[in-house]
């Protein structure tokens, strides 16, 4: 018995351990089960959401369609309005809901750091409004030459107080003051999350959206038009996947009218803690420079890592002071920054001091430009003048040019011969910086002003003719790689490529009748151009208001490829000198690094 006993109950032990084995079994497969069953759950929800946004975009698409239909309308029951009534509705009538129809007048860049950036990016600017010197400028009158150290000989616009208050529109993200103001414009709507509102078809030879003014029937293009004017836009909607590309909150559409030759993507996100007014490379690519609130960056462009802050520590803390302008030295030892106090100051990176403190102008400085040759830089303020400093010469006064009013940008030629400026009159000046001669005036448009009053209902903007100077402000200049040509964008929303071969060839002082090729198809002031190295296109750049960058082929006008990657105006592109990267600045507080490249 006690034998039979203890042969039994090693019989027992080896049930359970089965028992346990298969339960744990039926759990584990039970949890494959449940996990297979959420992970299906999952994807559906994710399914759903996608429908669910896209369906979101699509009615702020129509809805953002819907209500530039209905300003078009109230602003054209308002002119039959004003034209049987004899007066101008008051204001909550319905007029503040259709755009102006007057002509503005491109006011003048003043004194003070308040009014002069912020309402490029918030478009409230009001003609007429507080503390705002308006001015006629002389479409004919030569720039006055300044010997070096001189005193303006420009008197026409008397200086405003120091202070100035525009009015701001309520923004998603708080805009500091980075950038001319520009003329009226209709109120704007503030950037939404991603994915924004965009509008529903190409423009002309680039991307844009339904007009907010009534389209008359356009006119034949004139004989000398580059391209063919199409007879309707094209939905985005209807635009292939192949000519699509979306990240996590940007995306691109590629032109499908013409082949896809591009890819682009992103490389680096750089977060600051304010506006990003300018982006600039190094000669060899490897670094970019950033300019922000009160100091300036650098960063690697492999890693996407700061390396350097060069912040001047003897200035005072009190309020704003935005870095508008940024340039690498060509040796990459010295990095020159122009900002609101009206100094320019030269750093040595490498020690992060300050080697050379330019002053002399007398309001803000808004660009600067090094020489390839390292020797000058330029500069252009809201003072109305050009100033060439001689970095082998620091303690010499600076050789200025005085034009009639505000200058907005400025570049020098590739062969540091030359000096461009872009001004708040419309037009391009361009000088040679040995001597001092003025070389050539690129004119804005001829059209005369058209007349004003309650009885009168303004004629409808013709198209650009694209053998014409701008219509507005020129906001940003940039020599061809080569030096025969300039880029140039500007307030009415174009950009011009100018061919300027005879500017070297011919000498200076006579007037050059130069080719335009004219690129339209964004939505709002253009802030920002710039051309890729020749080895990588050459495309030409553009960044706007409308928060899109835009890559331009100058050989057939057509736009390539429409980027949106930021949340706000993009103030400021750079290509890298080495190619296939380029840099974007924005309002929305970021820089990003982008690669481009042939598909």
């Amino acid at each position: 018995m006690f034998n039979a006993h203890r042969g039994h109950v090693p019989g027992a032990a080896p049930n359970r351990f089965n028992e346990i084995i298969d339960q744990l079994r039926a759990e584990f497969d039970a949890q494959i089960q449940r996990g297979a069953e959420s992970d299906h759950k999952v994807n559906s929800q994710m399914q759903e959401m996608e429908m669910i946004q896209r369906a979101v975009f699509n009615l702020e698409s129509n809805y953002s369609q819907m209500k530039k239909q209905y300003e078009e309308q109230i602003a054209n029951l308002t002119r039959e309005l004003e034209k049987y009534t004899g007066q101008a509705p008051h204001p909550g009538q319905g007029q503040s809901a259709g755009p102006s129809t007057a002509q503005p007048v491109p006011p003048v860049l003043h004194q003070g750091r308040g009014g002069l950036f912020g309402d490029i990016m918030s478009g409230t600017t009001q003609v007429g409004g507080p503390n705002m010197t308006l001015a006629d400028p002389s479409a004919h009158q030569q720039p006055s030459q300044q010997q070096p150290g001189g005193p303006s000989q420009s008197g026409s616009h008397p200086p405003p107080g120091p202070h100035n208050h525009p009015i701001h529109a309520p923004q998603p993200i708080s805009t500091p003051q980075v950038g001319p103001q520009p003329p009226a414009q209709p109120p704007q709507q503030p950037p939404s999350n991603y994915p924004p509102a965009q509008p529903s078809s190409f423009g002309q030879n680039g991307f844009s959206g339904p007009s907010t003014q009534p389209q008359p029937q356009p006119p034949a293009p004139p004989a000398q038009s580059l391209t063919p004017r199409p007879n309707k836009d094209l939905d985005i909607s209807r635009i292939p996947q192949t000519h699509k590309k979306e990240g996590a909150d940007w995306f691109a559409y590629f032109n499908p009218r013409v082949p896809r030759v591009l890819d682009v993507d992103l490389v680096h996100t750089l977060e600051h803690n304010s506006v990003v007014c300018c982006v600039r490379f190094s000669h060899d690519g490897k670094y970019l420079a950033t300019g922000c609130n009160r100091s300036a960056q650098i960063f690697d462009v492999q890693t996407g890592h700061r390396v350097t802050l060069l912040q001047d520590e003897t200035v005072d803390r009190g309020g704003d002071l935005y870095i508008r302008s940024v340039c690498f030295s060509p040796d990459g030892y010295y990095l020159a920054t122009g900002a609101e106090d009206r100094q320019i100051r030269v750093w040595d990176i490498k020690n992060k001091r300050i080697k050379h403190n330019f002053r002399g102008h007398e309001q803000d400085i808004y660009s600067l430009d090094f020489s390839k040759n390292g020797r000058y830089i330029a500069s252009g303020s809201g003072d109305k003048t050009v100033r060439i400093w001689d970095m082998e010469n620091p303690d010499r006064a600076p050789l200025a040019f005085t034009i009639e009013d505000g200058v907005t940008t400025v570049a020098i030629s590739p062969d540091s011969r030359f000096v461009a400026a872009g001004s708040l009159d419309k037009c391009i000046r361009i000088w040679e910086i040995a001597t001092g001669k003025f070389v050539e005036r690129l004119e804005g448009s001829d059209r005369p002003p058209q007349p004003e009053g309650p009885d009168v209902v303004p004629e409808p903007e013709p198209p650009h003719d694209h053998n014409e100077g701008h219509r507005d402000s020129v906001y940003s200049v940039a020599f061809t790689a080569n030096g025969t040509g300039l880029i140039s964008g500007s307030l009415d929303k174009t950009v011009k490529m100018w061919t300027l071969s005879s500017a070297s060839s011919q000498g200076v002082g006579q007037k050059l009748e130069p080719r335009v090729k004219t690129f339209e198809g964004h939505e709002d002031f253009v802030l920002s151009v710039a051309q890729t190295p020749d080895a990588y296109g050459p495309w030409v750049m553009s960044g706007s208001k409308d928060r899109r960058v835009q890559f331009w082929d100058p050989r057939t006008n057509q736009t390539q490829l429409m980027l949106q990657g930021h949340k706000n105006s993009v103030i400021s592109v750079a290509p890298s000198p080495a190619g296939k990267l380029f840099a974007t600045g924005s309002g929305d507080y970021k820089a990003r690094i982008w690669s481009y490249d042939r598909v």
